[in-house]
């Protein structure tokens, strides 16, 4: 099963987010893991992005993907590459498909419809804190001149408001309007999709050009790998953007 975005449906680009389901490895990473940071084996995870980057019709040598720091440092890519060090990938080149990996943190993905330019998030506590989003468009703007009322995205299957719980350190880092305390639990929740779609709103996307899952990596554990869930033993799905030529 593929998620494909509905904000992106009428755009000229291929943009989707993977589930565990339609894969080839075992458990516990059964059956669609994408991640080779994981125990599982290098022919599996090739086999699996053979199997989700072909049913979208993208080849292996077109993507840009890299390792993962949970900060808000930008890469701007101009061809095919791995990378290391960014949590946010920026791009204006066709047949150039952005990758970030997850597991429970928040994927966003963004098409600029006036200045044809993409860029992929991986949006972890960290990251929402350090304000990738922010970052991002920002980059997005001193590049290629981006405008938020030109803006579509998509925030994608991540852990959930009452899913993602944390303690006073962690609470503390978020306004109170994106949290609150649990009695029963003893513990904060955290809303990381409401964060970073507030910072798209600040840079000025349209609240009706931002989409925002309904999914929980969590919760609904049929479809997703959840680090949080399964104690670190988990798969990884990924999120794609792209521009097609």
């Amino acid at each position: 099963m593929i998620i494909r975005p509905k904000i992106f449906k009428d755009s000229p680009i291929i943009a989707a987010q993977s589930t565990r389901l339609g894969g080839v490895s075992p458990l516990p990473y059964s059956s669609m893991n994408t991640g080779m940071s994981v125990n599982d084996s290098k022919e599996n995870v090739q086999k699996n992005r053979k199997l989700f980057f072909g049913e979208l019709g993208i080849e292996l040598h077109q993507l840009v993907i890299g390792k993962q720091i949970h900060g808000n440092n930008v890469f701007i890519a101009k061809e095919p590459v791995v990378t290391e060090g960014f949590d946010a990938i920026i791009t204006n080149k066709t047949n150039v498909f952005l990758i970030v990996s997850i597991a429970d943190c928040t994927p966003i993905l963004i098409y600029d419809t006036k200045q044809k330019a993409v860029a992929a998030i991986h949006a972890g506590w960290r990251g929402t804190v350090a304000e990738i989003v922010k970052h991002t468009l920002h980059k997005m703007q001193q590049e290629y001149g981006t405008s938020g009322t030109d803006c579509l995205a998509y925030i994608g299957a991540c852990i959930s408001y009452n899913s993602f719980e944390v303690d006073e350190e962690v609470a503390k880092q978020f306004t109170t309007k994106f949290k609150r305390f649990d009695e029963q639990k003893q513990k904060w929740l955290v809303d990381l999709k409401s964060v970073n779609k507030q910072q798209l709103l600040d840079f000025g996307v349209k609240n009706d050009n931002i989409e925002l899952s309904p999914f929980c990596t969590v919760k609904d554990e049929n479809l997703f790998f959840s680090h949080r869930r399964d104690k670190g033993i988990s798969g990884r799905m990924m999120a794609v953007i792209g521009i097609k030529d």
